[in-house]
């Protein structure tokens, strides 16, 4: 299993509902229960990505309670988790650290609610993170109505849906985060 993997909340550029490309708002929700479970999947860093620095610094001042402030006693597991939270402008400002930093390849994921000709299933992308211990795997999320043709189109890799038994198809990130990361990262339970 690869040792170096990372997740991107991508809020620009981004779609809105009428397909305009757009910036979305960092959520505190997003923040504590992506680094939670990034923290619990043993993934290296989480990276918000946002290019408007009052973003950064809502983001910056939640994770500096949580990790300097009273937050920091009152909740050591929360500390643990937000020490894994980064946050960069750009899709490519984190490609670029990680790169940077380990001097390899560096595989791009995307996740999509819709199924394009290029996608992998779960087990192949497993498969693939388990191959190689000293790939760099970047699993990027989506806010808003999902991210742009153009990132699609630059990803190594696009996963299929998550579907459940029902028609309805709009999980929350935070949702479809810790699915996806029990799905290529977590225990194999059915063996």
């Amino acid at each position: 299993m690869s040792k170096h993997i990372f997740v991107g909340l991508v809020h620009s550029p981004i779609y809105n509902k009428n397909k305009e490309i757009i910036t979305t708002s960092v959520t505190n929700l997003d923040i504590h229960d992506i680094a939670r479970c990034v923290a619990t999947y043993d993934v290296e860093k989480y990276f918000i990505i946002h290019p408007l620095e009052n973003q950064y610094m809502f983001v910056q001042e939640m994770v500096d309670y949580w990790q300097k402030g009273y937050g920091a006693l009152y909740n050591p597991d929360r500390k643990e988790a937000l020490e894994r939270v980064d946050v960069k402008k750009s899709i490519e400002d984190v490609q670029n650290e990680i790169k940077l930093k380990y001097n390899t390849d560096l595989y791009t994921i995307v996740t999509d609610a819709k199924v394009h000709s290029t996608t992998v299933s779960y087990i192949e992308m497993r498969k693939i993170i388990e191959t190689d211990a000293d790939r760099c795997f970047l699993l990027l999320f989506g806010t808003g109505w999902g991210m742009t043709k153009e990132t699609m189109e630059n990803a190594d890799y696009i996963l299929e849906p998550i579907y459940g038994r029902g028609s309805y198809n709009h999980l929350s990130v935070r949702s479809a985060v810790s699915i996806i990361h029990d799905r290529l990262l977590g225990e194999k339970w059915w063996k």
